[in-house]
């Protein structure tokens, strides 16, 4: 039966029809009601360039993914996902829209998601780990209808860039800001599983005041491919813009209620016996009762093979204010404020704690709460052909982590926040300073055909961690370096060709909660962090960028030298929520080439690929227990040595379409290497009609896409439950299978 929600849903309270679905309705029938036909849409030119090699003048391998591709991609779809074609960036996720955040993995050139920097019109976002304490994912800080750009830098980021994680490279989203022309977007997509997604945005246009807003609203609603519950999500996003003269104030705030629902993990042992479609027992309780028990059934032979369910409910207040200043004399500034807010719990049955005697099953939640302010000030002067720079950023961020239990009597579905548990584990409580200070000068030479740029920041993170119950780890700790300099140039050659080259040195702060030193026991604290020193990498960058009328494109070659790598053990399964042991493992060393090309071979076809290489390889054997653990010249766990990406794609203003395939190489999740997943293809089509106008419609558009498009069966998460040392048998229970083929249609359009 399509469409047809499950019995643990079939009492809430749904519209009989999306609100964006009525406004077009009603719009559509109002339009042949006057017309009587549609008229025929005027042929323009179609702007083919895929991915726009958008670093130009600068000295680091930078890249933008376009409004176009963010479009095409299935509505709802995360903006990392749509970074995948570029060469260096690694991404998986179980779900179809990279949105399910236990899943999502997100790596660049072998660093993985905690060592990189991302940012949304410049307010930090923290490493957008789950269970982040210092930011939140993108999918929740703003509606992917309301992304305008992303830019990518795989090796540094720019030295002004609120963040302290970004060893490896940094995520800068962009908001689409307020539109100068009055208009209402509507979007209603339906699809595979379920899933039913509005989006509705108004845009006040620019007003005779100067000011001008938009305001959005997001309804999603998708049941998981396989197993029992929803993943869900609510959003509103809103900005306005004041212009003050030469001035501009602007302010925004966001806000969003997710609900998603787990997937099971898998290992390679479970799979073969129990299928890439085996999953959590919901709403079977009885055979999770049993299970707990040890009484298994089915193929099942083991505790740990499912759970009765796992889930995450996560809800966020973002909200800013900036103010651009043009001071004249060349002197340009910015000042901005923010505020961040989140509530948040993971829900994990089980059967490792009972509730009473008589149920072998309680609830095990880990509870976040983030509360942070900040500010950034950069200020900008242009004299002489040098271009001074210099910016400071300071933020505080309050955050809570709890382990509590709750008892329950049955399987009843639970999408709320608990409240009087019967028994914690552990809460502690951080407080986390951050003061980050930049200073740059770029000077501008022969006739503007060579620009070098230099300069240094100087970060410190003071982290104060106080227990509250339990035995976890409690104290202070800070990692700060007075000078990390960045320099490099960029010299244009004939036409638009250019060389860049960089080299910049980064650190990556000491983090609180659960992945931290005081994720640790307080004994194991202290004999671990007389050793522990802040994650530092010096990445060094050379290339050449092109562009002729047919083709375009990059080609860079790179060396990171990445010292002190913080690694944390784990020391039971992933349910148990042990103590783990934080040590340091030395040096990690990785050299690679990139390679990006889009071709326009007609003016309705464009061609792009991308080809990565990558070797990332541990450099030091380290000591658990007293037991030597020989790493050295192993490959780095969940980075994929070879990629490559081809695309091929159509827009003649009217009918549009895109048809990529990806291919990801061999990838561990045991520091030994003995064992992994194996390489893939994946496939995915995107293609539509569109009409300039339809009576008062504009772009009215019609969309459909499949993604995996050949139904490949393949596991997308590695490190789901963390990395072991060793897995010869297959047993760690964590992977998790990709998505199988999905379908989605969307349509579109404006008044």
């Amino acid at each position: 039966m399509p469409f047809a929600l499950p019995a643990a849903r079939r009492n809430q309270k749904l519209p009989l029809k999306p609100l964006a679905l009525l406004v077009l309705q009603a719009l559509a029938c109002s339009a042949q009601a006057a017309d009587g036909a549609a008229p025929e849409a005027e042929p323009v030119a179609a702007a083919m360039l895929v991915v726009e090699v958008t670093g130009t003048g600068q000295s680091r391998q930078v890249q933008n993914v376009t409004r176009a591709d963010l479009q095409q991609a299935v509505p709802g779809t995360s903006p990392l996902k749509t970074l995948e074609k570029l060469p260096g960036v690694s991404f998986q996720s179980a779900d179809p829209f990279g949105a399910y955040e236990w899943s999502t993995r997100f790596s660049i050139r072998g660093f993985n998601q905690n060592q990189l920097g991302f940012t949304l019109d410049d307010i930090p976002l923290g490493d957008m780990s789950y269970g982040n304490n210092n930011g939140l994912h993108v999918s929740r800080a703003v509606s992917s209808e309301n992304i305008g750009r992303v830019a990518v830098s795989q090796g540094a980021g720019a030295l002004g860039t609120a963040s302290t994680s970004n060893l490896g490279g940094t995520v800068q989203f962009v908001t689409l800001g307020p539109a100068n022309e009055r208009a209402l977007t509507a979007a209603q997509t339906f699809g595979s599983d379920d899933t039913s997604r509005t989006f509705i945005r108004a845009d006040s246009g620019l007003l005779a005041s100067g000011t001008k807003f938009f305001v959005s609203g997001t309804r999603m609603r998708t049941e998981k491919w396989k197993g029992d519950g929803p993943q869900d999500q609510d959003q509103f996003n809103s900005r306005v813009e004041q212009q003050l003269g030469d001035h501009t104030l602007s302010a925004f705030f966001n806000y969003s209620d997710r609900n998603e629902v787990d997937y099971q993990d898998l290992s390679l042992e479970s799979t073969r016996r129990l299928g890439y479609d085996w999953d959590n027992y919901a709403p079977d309780w009885q055979r999770a009762v049993n299970a707990a028990k040890r009484i298994y059934s089915g193929a099942v032979n083991n505790m740990d093979d499912a759970y009765y369910l796992g889930r995450g409910l996560r809800k966020d207040k973002l909200g800013g204010v900036a103010l651009e200043l043009n001071l004249g004399q060349g002197v340009t500034a910015k000042v901005s404020g923010y505020h961040h807010g989140n509530e948040g719990q993971g829900h994990w049955y089980t059967p490792y704690t009972p509730s009473s005697a008589a149920v072998p099953i309680s609830i095990r939640t880990t509870e976040y709460t983030i509360n942070r302010n900040g500010m950034l000030a950069d200020v900008s002067w242009d004299v002489a052909g040098h271009t001074l720079s210099a910016g400071f950023w300071g933020e505080r961020s309050k955050h809570v982590l709890t382990r509590n239990f709750y008892a329950v009597t049955d399987g009843a579905y639970i999408d709320h926040m608990l409240t009087n548990p019967m028994s914690t584990g552990f809460r502690q409580n951080f407080v986390t300073d951050t003061r980050q200070f930049y200073l740059q000068d770029t000077v501008t030479l022969l006739d503007g055909r060579l620009k070098v740029n230099a300069g240094f920041k100087s970060p410190k993170v003071e982290i104060d961690a106080d227990t509250l119950v339990g035995d976890r780890a409690a104290g202070t700790i800070t990692a700060k370096k007075s000078f990390l300099p960045q320099a490099g140039l960029s010299w244009k050659l004939a036409g638009e060709d250019e060389v860049f080259a960089s080299a910049s040195k980064n650190m990556r702060a000491f983090q609180p909660g659960v992945s931290g030193p005081f994720s640790q026991t307080q004994a194991g604290y202290n004999l671990t962090v007389g050793a522990l020193k802040p994650e530092t990498s010096t990445t060094y960058d050379l290339g050449v960028r092109f562009k002729r009328d047919a083709v375009q494109g990059s080609v860079a070659v790179y060396y990171a030298d990445f010292k002190d790598r913080q690694l944390g053990v784990a020391t039971c399964v992933g349910i148990m929520g042990c103590a783990g042991t934080i040590v340091n493992v030395g040096k990690v060393e990785t050299r690679g080439l990139e390679a990006l090309a889009v071709w326009k071979l007609m003016p309705s076809v464009a061609w792009f690929n991308s080809f990565t290489y990558n070797d990332s390889t541990y450099k030091s054997d380290y000591t658990d227990n007293g037991k030597v653990i020989a790493i050295a010249g192993k490959q780095v766990v969940d980075a994929p040595e070879k990629m490559f990406n081809t695309e091929l794609a159509y827009d003649n203003a009217q009918w549009f379409a895109r048809l990529g395939a990806k291919y990801t190489d061999k990838r561990y999740y045991t520091y030994l290497n003995d064992a992994g997943v194996p390489s893939y293809w994946l496939a995915n089509l995107s293609a539509g009609y569109k009409l300039k106008s339809f009576a008062s419609l504009r772009e009215l558009t019609l969309q459909v896409n499949v993604s995996n498009l050949f139904d490949k069966r393949y596991y997308s998460t590695v490190g789901s439950n963390g990395f072991s040392v060793s897995d010869p048998a297959g047993t760690s229970t964590t992977l998790m299978a990709a998505a199988p083929r999905q379908v989605f249609f969307t349509l579109s359009g404006k008044l």
